[in-house]
């Protein structure tokens, strides 16, 4: 998994139009910019002390260069610390498996769904608490599931350029939810999102919040980045939300025109198709020590692991 063979295969850019200008209205990206951020990125990759198998494909590392717009230093950083969060949290990042029976229950029962249509050009992903027993689950199931979906969109250079809206549907929600996590679990997740993982979030909207739901979710959104804060709507009413969010990709249930059962059908072939390629990610590795590798440190306070590096004390779900 190294720089060989595949990965150094000269990309091709088969996008449509309407991306294109998007990519280098929004991200600077054209022929050259990407060619050049490529060849960069693969000879960090090589060079880095620490980093001993990672893919160097396309397609995986345009998900950091298009998250970071093409700042090359800021999208090495951030696969660094995607390469650091997989080794430190294997229980929330590694074995993704859809043919788990943990996980493939948890999808089954339409906890979270991309939807078939797309919002403006961003996939949506649709999640509904209610169907999250957290009675049978653990937080490191419900965090593994969306570890898992993310990864099979990630690569898919549309969503790259266009980034996520996510809907969340909280009716169901429930106090057991809430114990589920600690507020390190929260932090963390959190920390996760904004700084390792390569997707653009571009909205996110919240329906029918509980009382008990409330009190999380300002929580969580005290501890985003502003321009994430700035991203996020609450409504009172599923009405409220189609003066955002076209209603006609919504599932049926919504308003809108095909079933949700249909839609995760649908992804669920995805999932098997993306099986092994998702599963083949663990195979990268970085040697994760604080001597040789100045980020481990920083990612330690981030994340309050102690700072002696003992990463065998954090606690595992």
């Amino acid at each position: 998994m190294g720089s060989g063979g595949n990965a150094q295969q000269e990309y091709k850019c088969t996008l449509p139009e309407e991306v294109k200008k998007r990519a280098l209205e929004e991200l600077r990206e054209d022929d050259n910019i990407r060619e050049q951020s490529l060849q960069q990125m693969r000879e960090w990759i090589n060079k880095h002390p620490n980093i001993k198998r990672c893919r160097t494909d396309a397609p995986f590392l345009l998900r950091f260069l298009r998250t970071k717009k093409f700042s090359v230093p800021l999208a090495c950083e951030m696969l660094e610390r995607y390469l650091i969060i997989r080794q430190l949290y294997p229980h929330w990042f590694k074995n993704l498996d859809c043919q788990d029976k943990d996980l493939a229950e948890i999808i089954d029962a339409g906890y979270l769904v991309p939807l078939i249509d797309r919002d403006n050009g961003r996939m949506v992903l649709f999640s509904c608490a209610g169907k999250f027993d957290p009675h049978k689950y653990t937080s490191a199931h419900m965090i593994k599931v969306h570890s898992l979906i993310t990864e099979a969109l990630m690569d898919d250079e549309v969503n790259q350029i266009n980034g996520y809206t996510y809907i969340n549907d909280e009716s169901g929600f429930q106090m057991a939810h809430i114990s589920l996590f600690s507020l390190n679990d929260v932090r963390n997740v959190l920390r996760c999102i904004q700084n390792t993982t390569p997707m653009r979030h571009k909205s996110n909207h919240f329906l029918n919040i509980s009382s008990s739901a409330i009190k999380l979710i300002e929580f969580a959104i005290s501890l985003l980045n502003e321009k994430l804060k700035n991203r996020i709507f609450m409504y009172k009413s599923v009405e409220e939300l189609y003066e955002k969010v076209d209603k006609k990709i919504l599932p049926k249930e919504y308003g809108g025109e095909v079933p949700l059962a249909e839609m995760l059908a649908k992804f669920k072939k995805v999932l098997e198709e993306k099986r092994q390629s998702i599963l083949a990610l663990d195979d990268m590795y970085i040697e994760v020590d604080e001597k040789t590798c100045p980020l481990v440190s920083e990612m330690n306070e981030e994340l309050g692991i102690g700072v002696d590096g003992s990463f065998k004390k954090l606690s595992v779900d």
